[in-house]
């Protein structure tokens, strides 16, 4: 085995099928390698212990929700109006966390847009609110609860208790690239993660009462 490091990640390689399972030590159990043996009990089989060197860096574990609040207060607002700008600071401190924390920031981010995705939030938004017999906007909605998070931690618990306090007329779409900024900053590859909760207009289907359904929420596969 190949040896980089204390934290080890375990890999399983079949010759010429090349199935790859990647897991942690700690995962790895009698059950795994019982069904790893009865898939494969007469195939020649590679076992490397590997360390990813993306993954080392700050945190090799999960984003706590207080380094994902701690890290939305880094945006600069001072730079309102350039939204490059403002994200920027979030972007460069996200990037110095491990590839596991980046991905956890962002299903943290899906998570708090996935509660706010409700009719009662939709109808608060003022020129673009939500009405049963007009166009609806789910782009807009989608950015007005980015503003939301944007707004903090604090601003943000309060709005999930009083829908009436949503943002009138402001949206904050930019802080949906924040991951994928901060992910293509630290790797230099595209960010290609499904976040665990789905943050399209409509997913939430509790919250509406109208059963409204979004096509495009169909496609997603939760990891």
């Amino acid at each position: 085995f190949s040896r980089f490091g204390q934290n080890y990640f375990w890999s399983f390689a079949i010759f010429q099928i090349m199935t790859l399972h990647r897991l942690k030590l700690k995962d790895l159990d009698t059950r795994f390698i019982q069904e790893l043996k009865a898939a494969y009990a007469n195939e020649e089989a590679e076992i490397t212990l590997w360390l990813n060197p993306t993954m080392k860096s700050k945190s090799s574990e999960h984003l706590s929700e207080a380094e994902f609040w701690s890290l939305i207060d880094d945006l600069d607002w001072e730079k309102v109006g350039d939204n490059a700008a403002v994200i920027a600071p979030v972007v460069k401190r996200l990037s110095e966390f491990s590839v596991e924390a980046i991905q956890t920031f962002q299903d943290i981010l899906a998570e708090k847009l996935y509660h706010l995705d409700g009719e009662k939030y939709a109808t608060e938004i003022d020129k673009n609110a939500y009405q049963s017999d007009k166009y609806f906007s789910v782009d807009s909605f989608l950015y007005a609860r980015c503003c939301v998070v944007a707004n903090g931690k604090d601003f943000y618990e309060s709005v999930l208790k009083s829908p009436n306090q949503m943002p009138k007329d402001l949206t904050f779409g930019a802080l949906l690239r924040v991951a994928a900024e901060a992910f293509e900053l630290k790797t230099g590859e595209k960010f290609k993660y499904i976040p665990t909760y789905i943050y399209e207009t409509y997913a939430n289907s509790s919250g509406w009462n109208n059963g409204i359904e979004n096509d495009s929420i169909k496609r997603m596969v939760i990891n």
